[in-house]
């Protein structure tokens, strides 16, 4: 189930402590998931980040550095999660790619799991097979990717703006390849007859 946080402010997903484990606030993790995704860019371009997130909302990061990206056509996530809801599908996404991130581009009806940089070169034949059956693409180094604010974690049925469907828990905490490939694998099982 998604987090919920008072109006105004953003949840992130629970951490559970054990004894003698240092335990880091949400705000903490946060400007340490910032500062991670502004690391894709040399520092010069830090400043030309946080203007694109306050002006836009949306920053245009390189990937293929810290990450990569997998494009995955909303039909397959809706066929698999049994619905076109925003939020029953931000669910689905955050249990069955067990919290790894997610971007979600409304008004393109596209999701994009956060994977490690290395899934666009490891995973090519796999990407091919995606790409020509499903139109799911692995974007890598190259490409860009508009990153919202961290703190953009709902759908805006006004504005469609790309939001965090699943948020980021912490800094480099990424989707696992093989959970992507599981639900992508789901999603083309749930849309057979798929011609695009």
């Amino acid at each position: 189930m998604k987090p919920t946080a008072a109006p105004g402010t953003t949840a992130l997903r629970p951490v559970v402590s054990e004894p003698g484990a240092l335990v880091h606030s949400a705000a903490d993790r946060r400007l340490a998931s910032e500062h991670w995704l502004m690391a894709t860019c040399p520092a010069s371009g830090h400043e030309r980040i946080r203007a694109e997130w306050q002006e836009n909302k949306v920053a245009l990061l390189p990937l293929g550095t810290l990450f990569s990206a997998v494009r995955i056509p909303g039909r397959l996530i809706f066929a698999t999660a049994l619905t076109e809801d925003f939020e029953e599908v931000d669910a689905f996404l955050d249990d069955a790619l067990k919290g790894g991130p997610v971007i979600c581009d409304p008004s393109s009806r596209r999701y994009y799991a956060l994977v490690p940089a290395s899934m666009a070169r490891t995973w090519h034949k796999a990407a091919d097979e995606w790409r020509a059956k499903s139109d799911v693409e692995v974007l890598g180094s190259g490409t860009y990717l508009g990153v919202p604010r961290l703190d953009l974690t709902e759908f805006d049925p006004q504005g469609h703006v790309s939001y965090w469907s699943v948020p980021m828990a912490s800094a480099a905490a990424l989707c696992a390849p093989l959970t992507v490939a599981r639900l992508i694998a789901a999603g083309q099982h749930a849309t057979p007859d798929d011609s695009r």
